[in-house]
């Protein structure tokens, strides 16, 4: 995609999706582990995501990754697999018939999260969000280009 191959842009975010796959395993951990909602919201993939995408739309400049088309596809794939993840504790959910910190009805608009709807949501309108997503990201690869040419 863009010049580029799919190792490429794994090999570039690989410390993030790693530390994607590391809070979800924490945060789903202490909550089946019976750690209250209050705590266990504080350990956060959205964070991650959010460090993320501050990292790649600065790191994309400075290291001569590439530009504002070759973040696109960086922050489709943080986001990607964080809902998948996601999705994988809701079908653990169903499956077990336990909620969890992603199932929870305070995270489902106040009804049951342990639904297919809401794995599909994940899995589709998940990766979706990359376009609202982006523009953030390259406006701050914009004012990194201007800060350091």
């Amino acid at each position: 995609m863009f010049g580029k191959k799919f190792e490429e842009y794994v090999r570039f975010d690989r410390w993030i999706l790693i530390l994607i796959g590391l809070v979800f395993v924490v945060r789903l951990g202490m909550s089946l582990a019976g750690v209250s909602i209050s705590e266990t919201r504080f350990v956060s993939v959205n964070l991650v995501l959010l460090v993320g995408l501050v990292y790649c739309a600065v790191a994309v400049h400075t290291t001569g990754f590439g530009s504002y088309k070759h973040l696109f596809p960086l922050l489709l794939l943080q986001i990607s697999v964080a809902h998948s993840l996601i999705a994988l504790a809701i079908v653990l959910g169903i499956v077990t018939g336990q909620h969890n910190i992603f199932t929870d009805p305070e995270f489902f608009g106040g009804t049951d999260g342990r639904n297919w709807f809401h794995v599909g949501l994940h899995l589709i309108v998940g990766p979706i969000l990359t376009v609202f997503y982006w523009p953030l990201g390259a406006l701050i690869l914009f004012v990194t280009r201007k800060l350091r040419p």
